[in-house]
């Protein structure tokens, strides 16, 4: 499996034995509500990068909201049109579609109906996405950030309705163990799962920092094939510090799961 972290572009200046990728955010990345030259700097940035950038995550701002009354699918998908472009540009691999501050369901609102928008949604971006060679992979939340799309079950739930190759689903064993979900939920979701974030739940600290064993959720991914890219997507005490212990500690889970 390709081990990745989940940080700035800039903050890695030497490279732990181990770690395969860098991951950044749609806004750090991408700036697809600014202007070329904005999104010229940052593809340059990337190219100067130590590793790879193959993933962006946090695909919508919290104010273009992708369910209830105020949802715009026009103006969503023109905008991740514009993320989708600049993703093939900078030859990302993966783009995260968490957003809970976008999807979250406004009070009153039936959830049923948010459910179907946020599949709308994700039926409208997969051209898009298989145009820019990129896979969309919904991340499942806990309750804590939004109040839809709560579990991988959930999550697999509706990919499986959207039924395109450039629309899956994401597992991250933060959330999951936050929620209580079983490792056998990556089961079920099988090949719909092609990225994985982890941190442990007791103040999303990197794996290692806190006691947590997440190997039942690594053995579950072995079960099911799966053999891509595991971002750390955690807090950090001190990250130039804490990054080679982090990157250690997760490959011995991998291997010994």
């Amino acid at each position: 499996m390709r081990i990745g972290v989940c940080t700035s572009v800039t903050n890695v200046e030497q490279v732990p034995p181990g770690l395969d990728f860098l991951e950044g955010t749609v806004g750090e990345l991408l700036c697809p509500r600014r202007d070329e030259s904005a999104f010229e700097e940052a593809l340059s940035r990337v190219r100067g990068a130590p590793l790879p950038v193959e993933a962006a995550n946090a695909l919508i701002p919290g104010d273009l909201k992708t369910t209830g009354p105020d949802s715009d699918p026009e103006a969503v998908e023109a905008y991740v049109a514009g993320v989708c472009e600049r993703a093939r540009r900078m030859g990302l691999k993966r783009v995260v579609f968490g957003s809970g501050g976008s999807r979250r369901v406004p009070g009153g609102f039936d959830r049923e109906r948010a459910a179907d928008q946020i599949v709308e949604h994700m039926r409208r971006w997969a051209p898009l996405a298989e145009r820019a060679g990129v896979i969309l992979v919904l991340e499942p939340l806990n309750r804590g950030e939004t109040n839809i799309v709560n579990s991988v079950d959930e999550g697999a739930e509706l990919v499986r309705r959207v039924d395109h190759p450039c629309v899956r689903l994401l597992a991250d064993t933060y959330h999951m163990a936050k929620e209580g979900e079983s490792p056998d939920a990556v089961r079920r979701a099988g090949e719909l799962i092609a990225h994985v974030h982890c941190a442990e739940a007791g103040g999303r600290v990197p794996l290692g920092f806190g006691g947590e064993d997440h190997r039942p959720y690594f053995r579950a991914l072995k079960d099911i094939g799966y053999d891509d890219r595991i971002a750390v997507e955690a807090r950090w005490e001190n990250f130039p510090r804490d990054l080679p212990r982090a990157v250690a500690e997760l490959r011995r889970q991998i291997d010994t799961a």
